[in-house]
């Protein structure tokens, strides 16, 4: 298990010095936690202490990244979870926790061990008890859970696999720019863990739904998104509403899986934002 990083440090004392509110954003698969850069600008202007944990050995940059991807071979949803659980523990107060995707995942795993002030779970990935398998995931991840060499690879998706899973809602020149501009292998265990999840007994993909102590949280859906589609958001959620914190899951209209970094993430932050505000 990666140690907390110089970078993570940093975060973490600028946080506690600040004495404002920490947000920790979670990255997903495919990305580093540079992807979060305009989403630190928000928050931070809007008076909270953004930090942007590391997958446990992130390379720092999408250049680095792609110039070894087989570092994010073999990363599995439990190693993040602890290693992110790990930078909460070094903070002076309990953080709002926000997660894109896998990291959606994570975020839940987090605030269902009693860790969250408040939780905002973005297009979340699939955890046990979460059923609907719709066809556009299929069609875009099905290939890599059928291979049974995935699960020790690091997975790089080509452009017309990132536009279908991600972009399939913007034109092409904006796709292309994303594509380029933030697009890294990932690993391809942690994949498996969320696809077999209702299989496998043993998953790590799982949540306390259940804990009293997990805070409010919003679930956020892309309309359009081919990866998390609705049906899997909105099973989360019917999962998560029985708690006794408060739940809502907001659907944001026209926007696929790469709503946290097109040209329409600051409606998706503000929404996000919004939510934790009077909930905490």
């Amino acid at each position: 298990m990666a140690s907390i990083s110089e970078r993570e440090r940093l975060e973490i004392e600028a946080a506690n010095a600040s004495g404002n509110r920490p947000v920790v954003l979670i990255h997903g698969l495919w990305v580093l936690p540079s992807s979060w850069a305009n989403w630190v600008e928000f928050f931070t202007q809007a008076g909270y202490a953004p930090l942007t944990p590391d997958w446990p050995d992130d390379p720092q940059t999408v250049e680095q990244a792609r110039a070894n991807p087989n570092v994010f071979a073999k990363k599995t949803l439990q190693q993040v979870a602890d290693h992110t659980a790990e930078i909460i523990d070094a903070l002076d107060q309990p953080p709002v926790i926000m997660g894109h995707s896998t990291g959606g995942l994570v975020a839940q795993m987090l605030a269902g061990r009693g860790l969250a002030a408040a939780t905002v779970a973005i297009d979340p990935g699939v955890f046990r008890g979460v059923l609907p398998l719709p066809w556009s995931v299929l069609k875009g991840v099905g290939p890599f859970l059928i291979d049974p060499r995935t699960r020790g690879r690091a997975i790089t998706l080509t452009f017309d696999q990132f536009k279908y899973g991600w972009t399939n809602a913007l034109d092409e020149q904006e796709s292309k720019e994303l594509y380029d501009t933030y697009h890294v292998a990932c690993s391809g265990i942690a994949l498996v863990q969320m696809g077999n999840a209702n299989i496998n007994p043993w998953t790590e993909a799982k949540v306390d739904t259940k804990n009293p102590n997990r805070g409010p949280l919003l679930i956020i859906d892309g309309e359009k998104d081919h990866t998390v589609p609705w049906a899997i958001a909105n099973a989360a959620y019917k999962r998560q509403r029985h708690n006794p914190a408060k739940t809502e899951i907001v659907k944001i209209p026209n926007r696929g899986h790469s709503l946290t970094i097109d040209h329409g993430w600051r409606e998706v932050a503000q929404t996000a934002l919004d939510f934790i505000k009077p909930s905490i």
